[in-house]
């Protein structure tokens, strides 16, 4: 079998993974018994009743989601205290048991609910780990109560895009944990949603501070991924790829691998300092410019942004998170709200037929897009904008139904007759971003200098 960039050509996503890749930003939701012991992992044994929020709303929540600029929001379900804030029969640690609501809260279903009236998409984060349960550490029965709550979530709130099982885990688990019975159980309840962090289709960064890779792949080697049974591949040399080794795609990183999965990435960011409010963190909340930062360098790079928000002890987003998340979805409005693109003139070095001609770069037909001949070593696309115009960003996705193929391109802008270097990128996949200062020209040009195979652009943003 041969080996290395070549075999990764044909490598595509899935249906799933594919509608996924739409959905760049979104939010998290944690708010559990940690938000009321002030412990980020709680030790099991706060009582039911210290789960007490005052005025929670959660159609606040969603609200702020929405005019933030997200897409959807998932909410942690099950910390590792093993607190459950849904009404659930697999266990007396729960809301059902708390004073909140006379025992017949559901923080679930209600921010499920928000979601809805809000146009938000719904999903679900579920921790492994659970330092309540006696199960978790005899190894008893504890896939059989991991199963059931799955099962009761899958079941009861309607439709989730995403499934985020987390099994990080600080001490030695007993029992070995039944991934393939999970993902089954997950597939079968909620076919569309991808399974991520530890699951098939979404691998986790590697780590919470928003730390991205140079080059981020969606096409890596199998061993990096869990399989749909719950096994590695993985020789014993290798490590996971929820661990934050620095090149997972590139030539030289896959030169002596064979056999090749669609694995894209999910970047996670706390608000503040920590996943579950503390009053402490006021002064951490990340400002507006950290944001728009984090947006060119996960989102930018072809990877998904999930940013974790910590409603207060009240129930509540405090005010100056909600301020900063508010603006920071104006500017996103305002700063990718309008393509040049849309009154310009796009030309193309070459295409191998007027179906896959260049003008596809500028149609909303997710289905359209730009294929160079097979011939051209480094394709141009030359956008003729309608006169001399301003911008500051371009924004190039790849055709990812047909996998991911660019390692490397330029953008110029024309100057005085000539052509100048306004910014360079590696890898494209679903969305890369270059940011520069203004520049002010009325043609603009990309050159593909390195490529594997051949190269489809599904379009081009120019703001």
């Amino acid at each position: 079998m041969s080996k290395g960039y070549e075999n990764t050509i044909d490598i595509k996503p899935s249906k799933r993974q594919l509608d996924w890749a739409q959905n760049d930003y979104y939010g998290m939701v944690s708010f559990s018994m940690g938000t009321f012991t002030g412990k980020q992992v709680g030790d099991g044994y706060a009582v039911p009743d210290t789960f007490a929020p005052e005025d929670i709303d959660t159609d606040e929540w969603a609200k702020l989601a929405s005019k933030s600029g997200m897409s959807g929001l998932l909410i942690t379900a099950k910390s590792y205290d093993g607190f459950c804030i849904w009404q659930t029969e697999s266990t007396d640690y729960s809301v059902k048991n708390s004073s909140w609501m006379n025992g017949g809260g559901d923080v679930v279903g209600m921010l499920a609910e928000s979601c809805r009236k809000y146009g938000l998409k719904f999903g679900i984060n579920m921790t492994v780990w659970d330092r309540h349960e006696p199960a978790f550490r005899q190894g008893n029965g504890y896939n059989g109560i991991f199963k059931k709550q799955i099962e009761e979530l899958l079941t009861n709130y309607g439709e989730l895009f995403e499934v985020r099982i987390d099994d990080a885990c600080g001490e030695n688990m007993t029992f070995e944990f039944d991934y393939k019975g999970v993902f089954t159980l997950i597939r079968k309840l909620q076919p569309n949603a991808v399974i991520s962090y530890c699951g098939p289709d979404v691998r986790w960064v590697g780590n919470d501070r928003g730390f991205t890779r140079k080059e981020e792949w969606s096409v890596i080697p199998a061993y990096y991924r869990r399989n749909e049974d719950g096994t590695l591949n993985a020789p014993s040399k290798k490590t996971k790829s929820n661990e934050m080794i620095l090149d997972l795609g590139s030539r030289k990183a896959v030169k002596r691998d064979s056999e090749f999965v669609w694995y894209p990435c999910e970047v996670n960011v706390n608000m503040r300092d920590h996943a579950f409010y503390l009053k402490d963190d006021n002064y951490s909340v990340k400002t507006k410019d950290k944001l728009h930062r984090l947006y060119l360098s996960t989102i930018g790079s072809n990877s998904a942004f999930l940013l974790n928000i910590s409603p207060d002890k009240r129930g509540h987003i405090f005010d100056t998170d909600s301020q900063i998340l508010t603006s920071f979805g104006h500017d996103l409005k305002v700063m990718f709200g309008y393509n040049l693109l849309k009154e310009s003139s796009v030309s193309a070095s070459s295409f191998v037929s007027e179906l896959y001609s260049a003008d596809n770069i500028i149609s909303d037909d997710t289905e359209r897009f730009w294929r160079a001949g097979a011939n051209d070593k480094k394709p141009e696309l030359i956008i003729k904008l309608n006169g001399k115009d301003m911008f500051d960003k371009v924004v190039i996705r790849e055709h990812i139904a047909n996998g991911q193929h660019v390692e490397k391109f330029k953008v110029f802008v024309l100057n005085s007759g000539k052509w100048t270097l306004f910014g360079k990128g590696t890898v494209i996949g679903n969305k890369c971003i270059i940011a520069n200062k203004p520049a002010e020209t009325d043609s603009i040009k990309i050159v593909f200098e390195k490529y594997r195979g051949f190269i489809e652009i599904s379009s081009v943003i120019i703001n």
